[in-house]
């Protein structure tokens, strides 16, 4: 066995794994199954056979004479809806909401800067929550508000709309909470005619990105989502890009997401069995969550209820909606460890009010449950190193019998009770924790624009030092970055090694690779890889001080 090689070949796969994850995988959306899937459109080019489906929305069979859809004359109204949380704007004209602006959360973290708007679209391909019944009702419709205002009654307010045309009559009842940003729709539909209405009940969204910016932020899951079967779809731009894509299924919830907000609708009742998804523009996607035919004999009615929730995609707020909302937060394969990772985060933010801080304890946390493997893996290769001189004698003994010098080599660690991997095994340990850590710190709400001390004002993004000109590549000094490569070399430089000369000197560059692969990585990950590096030296100043002692 040649030990160094091994060692060698398990920090490069280390290294490798990050690099690929980081400038090649990011986060890759769920496959949608294609079992569900209608493609409308005849001009896909995939192996997947292309259906033509009925669309939703073209359904109007009505014996019912044709009457037109009802317009007051006068300019339909915009009416506000403030609460603790955002404030929201509906147009009379569709019903939908035009505007959306959360009130604890800012578009940049440059101290000016307005609330996050969750509406990116200016209505040209529709707004959210716009409702259609088939071709009966479309989009189109106006709804009167009957006022220009929305009062609020203790903690709720109500605003109800109504329209009507082509026979059908339409309120939309909305509620809204002063401290939730979760919403209730109801729609009403009635068949106002003497004969019979045909049409699918469908609730709207279009919007465009509202994803994070910076390096990486190409890497990040912005778009469609769904909840279907006990399982998160997020999907792939590649379905609907080409045409018209339909989802069949009774779905939790869908949604348009980006990666700290989501603008989710909730069918209940089960009464939602499609979602369809197109594309428009440069990168807006327009969703509709569909009914089964409903059939309405006059005078007949039906009620469509919807839960909303626009806003944060914050893992106890979600959890508080239900209906598997806060799946919508995904880690994926490292759940079971960024879950815990972001409640002590969360727990040590309550304490300290500061993230960077928070971040610094949890990696503290992580170093001491590691500690005792660490201790005996460091001890390991310092017993490893004095072996090198009867290693190298047993080398020159056998160089012609490979088999018997092997044998020999595992008898001397047997005798001196090394373990020749033992150095390797706190690192391959921590692996799946950087990963989560990564994971959390890139993902979650609670990191963005969260401050940490002097020019570290967003733990989300690379730490930037700007002195006044920018840097090519960087733009400001990666001062932390820089800090964390030191500290690396500082610790290759203290830990024994049994390397030759050859490959010491690959191992001493690992410090400079690392420090070009973090510096466009979120300051607060290279702040839990720093404190890490430290940790891990005074570990070995102790190890080597007790060794002299």
């Amino acid at each position: 066995m040649d030990i160094y090689r091994t060692f060698l070949a398990i920090i490069i796969s280390f290294v490798i794994l990050i690099g690929y994850q980081y400038f090649f995988v990011g986060f890759v959306p769920s496959e949608v199954p294609m079992a569900n899937v209608v493609v409308e459109s005849e001009t896909a080019t995939s192996d997947i056979p292309v259906v033509k489906a009925a669309d939703p929305e073209a359904v109007n069979t009505s014996s019912a004479p044709a009457q037109a859809v009802t317009r007051p004359d006068r300019a339909a109204r915009t009416l506000t809806v403030d609460t603790d949380l955002y404030t929201a704007a509906l147009s009379e004209d569709g019903g939908a909401i035009t505007s959306f602006v959360l009130k604890d959360y800012r578009e940049t973290s440059v101290a000016d800067s307005p609330g996050m708007q969750l509406v990116k679209v200016d209505g040209t391909e529709g707004f959210p929550l716009e409702f259609s019944w088939g071709s009966v009702a479309p989009t189109a419709t106006f709804y009167d508000a009957g006022g220009s205002e929305v009062n609020f009654q203790g903690n709720n307010a109500h605003l109800v709309m109504k329209g009507q045309g082509n026979g059908l009559a339409i309120t939309r009842d909305y509620t809204f909470s002063k401290d939730s940003y979760l919403m209730e729709l109801n729609v009403r539909v009635k068949n106002i005619s003497s004969g019979v209405l045909q049409g699918n009940a469908a609730l709207h969204q279009s919007n465009t990105p509202f994803r994070k910016s910076g390096p990486g932020s190409q890497f990040l899951f912005v778009g469609p989502a769904y909840y279907m079967n006990e399982s998160l779809t997020e999907v792939d731009s590649d379905l609907y890009e080409a045409g018209p894509a339909t989802v069949n299924g009774l779905m939790d919830w869908a949604a348009y997401e980006g990666t700290y907000f989501i603008c989710a609708i909730l069918p209940q009742d089960k009464s939602a069995t499609s979602m369809t998804m197109e594309s428009f523009g440069e990168d807006g996607i327009k969703m509709r969550m569909n009914s089964d035919l409903d059939t309405l004999q006059p005078g007949e009615e039906k009620v469509y209820t919807y839960k909303l929730f626009f806003g944060p995609k914050k893992l106890d707020i979600l959890k508080l909606v239900g209906s598997n909302l806060d799946k919508a937060v995904n880690f994926g394969w490292f759940d079971v460890i960024a879950q815990p990772t972001l409640f002590l985060l969360n727990f040590f933010h309550d304490i300290f009010k500061n993230y960077g801080i928070a971040i610094i304890m949890v990696t503290i946390i992580f170093k001491a449950i590691f500690w005792p493997i660490t201790q005996k893996g460091l001890k390991s290769m310092k017993n490893m190193q004095k072996l090198q001189p009867k290693m190298a004698k047993l080398k020159e003994k056998y160089k012609g019998d490979p088999t018997k010098m092997n044998q020999e080599v595992m008898n001397l660690y047997k005798t001196y009770k090394v373990n020749p991997l033992g150095g390797c095994l706190p690192m391959i340990l921590q692996i799946p924790v950087f990963f989560a850590l990564y994971k959390v710190l890139l993902m979650c709400i609670e990191l963005r624009h969260a401050p940490f001390m002097l020019w570290i004002t967003d733990l989300s993004a690379p730490d930037r030092l700007y002195i006044g000109f920018d840097i090519p590549y960087v733009g400001g000094i990666p001062v932390l970055t820089l800090l964390m490569g030191a500290s690396m070399f500082l610790q290759q430089k203290m830990t024994p090694t049994t390397a030759d000369p050859t490959q010491a000197k690959i191992m001493m560059f690992l410090p400079v690779l690392f420090t070009f692969m973090f510096v466009n990585f979120a300051s607060g990950l290279v702040l839990y890889w720093f404190v890490n590096n430290l940790l891990a030296i005074f570990q070995q100043y102790m190890i080597n001080r007790q060794k002299k002692a």
